[in-house]
């Protein structure tokens, strides 16, 4: 019974990579903002969005997508730690199902609430001043909003989370030890770029950049579990640490 379940938790943290390596891709083509959006004047937003509605629609519901196969990876990373560190393993596995419920929040206001709001304002309707406070609150490139102070406290849980799993993860086998080389990486770099923000040492115009080219370790992490799943499911044997 239990080797099943390993198979089919391999098997989905396996497709989960390639979910997230495919939306990885397509987010190069779907546009999340205004050009400039950091700049960007609140009428040049609303023009925007009226004329990309659909695109900025579906870019979002690609990031949800994303997030989701993210998520599956992440948990199903937690599952095979479970036998090394199961007290580890269930506080990983907790932080990310905390994170999802974060991350969903933030990704279905840009799906559902921004582009109303864009056409609430261009089109003069009932409302319209809520909807100008409304969008510039929910501005999805200021790095200070209520939208992205969720997203990166989302991220913040993906941090914490590749630190608690990256000891257990590291083993015998190049995928899991370039896997958790990765998430200890990752996880100082984004603390040590949350430190350098809330004790001033970061500029605004610098935090987006430098998140983001923290985030980008993460591929490298994806890319080495999807080794370690396609390992546990040719050879569950190998991922067995004796006690």
């Amino acid at each position: 019974m239990m080797a099943k379940l390993d198979d089919q938790i391999n098997r989905l943290g396996l497709w989960a990579v390639f979910v997230v390596l495919i939306s990885f891709v397509i987010t190069l083509f779907l546009p999340l903002d205004v050009p400039d959006g950091l700049s960007a004047t609140q009428a040049e937003r609303v023009d925007w969005l009226q004329i990309n509605r659909v695109a900025f629609i579906l870019g979002w519901i690609n990031q949800l997508m994303a997030m989701m196969a993210l998520t599956a990876v992440l948990l199903c990373t937690s599952w095979q730690i479970r036998r090394i560190n199961p007290l580890r393993a269930l506080i990983a596995g907790l932080v990310i199902c905390a994170s999802c419920v974060i991350f969903f929040v933030p990704k279905f206001i840009a799906i559902w609430t921004i582009p109303q709001l864009a056409q609430v304002i261009a089109t003069g309707a009932p409302g319209g001043d809520m909807a100008e406070m409304l969008l510039s609150i929910l501005n999805v490139s200021l790095p200070y909003s209520l939208y992205t102070a969720l997203d990166y406290l989302g991220f913040w849980l993906y941090a914490l989370f590749t630190l608690l799993i990256a000891g257990p993860l590291f083993g015998q086998l190049r995928s899991s030890r370039i896997a958790a080389v990765a998430a200890i990486l990752f996880g100082v770099a984004f603390h040590g770029l949350l430190a350098l923000l809330l004790t001033g040492n970061l500029a605004t115009t610098d935090v987006e950049p430098m998140f983001t080219l923290a985030f980008t370790i993460m591929i490298v992490f994806v890319v080495a579990m999807s080794f370690q799943f396609r390992s546990a499911l040719s050879n569950p044997a190998s991922l067995e640490t004796p006690s």
